[in-house]
């Protein structure tokens, strides 16, 4: 069983640039910190669900974004959570790197890269997995709420056997080797302080992948 004490969890939409680039960070904080990092879904799609007030372009995006999470749920149900953290790196590499677009091809690619059964692209059009997905998605939200989207982590907090959650950070480009762990340094201090939610300033740059 997993040390809590050290182990922190990820939840993520392989399709949003941000959430990349936070995993991208928590990578090198198991470089440079005593931390494991566990990879979760959650669903971008399922969490705007009815909202008619989304523009056009974004409701597209959220109707095509079912399909790499309920891809990614599979692999995790059938392979577990080390294959899926592997498929989210193959599939984010194609997606946010490469722009390459949604679909049966990326899928089958990115199953065959991480030794998975590229047949498992067709669950991108099933609901199959589809409670599997919600469920994944609300142990990853429940304890932030649904005014945030994805990255979410999960953390120890100050307390021994105190979980910390929280939504961010957002940052590009994705800091490394002592700069990862002076953020993550911090994020847990203000995220660990009671009461404490909000932190924020206008994004001037958009994802930086390099």
């Amino acid at each position: 069983m997993a040390d809590e004490r050290n182990t922190a969890d990820m939840w993520f939409d392989p399709i949003c640039p941000w959430a990349w680039m936070t995993s991208r960070w928590l990578l090198e904080v198991e470089k440079v910190r005593e931390m494991a990092i566990r990879f979760h879904v959650m669903s971008l799609s399922v969490l705007n669900e009815g909202r008619a007030e989304l523009p056009e372009q974004y409701r597209e995006l959220m109707a095509k974004g079912w399909g790499p999470v309920r891809v990614c749920i599979a692999v995790e149900q059938k392979y577990g959570p080390e294959k899926l953290r592997d498929l989210y790196t193959a599939l984010g590499t194609r997606i946010h790197l490469g722009k390459q677009d949604l679909g049966p091809d990326l899928y089958r690619a990115a199953l065959a890269e991480v030794g998975a059964d590229p047949a498992l692209a067709a669950v991108a059009d099933s609901t199959e997995y589809d409670g599997a997905l919600r469920a994944s998605h609300n142990a990853g939200m429940k304890p932030v709420g649904t005014d945030v989207g994805t990255p979410v982590i999960h953390a120890p907090g100050p307390v021994p056997g105190e979980r910390i959650a929280f939504f961010g950070p957002v940052v590009t480009p994705a800091p490394k080797g002592d700069a990862a762990a002076r953020l993550w340094d911090g994020v847990l201090l203000v995220a660990g302080t009671p009461g404490f939610y909000e932190l924020k300033r206008t994004r001037e740059l958009g994802p930086i992948f390099d």
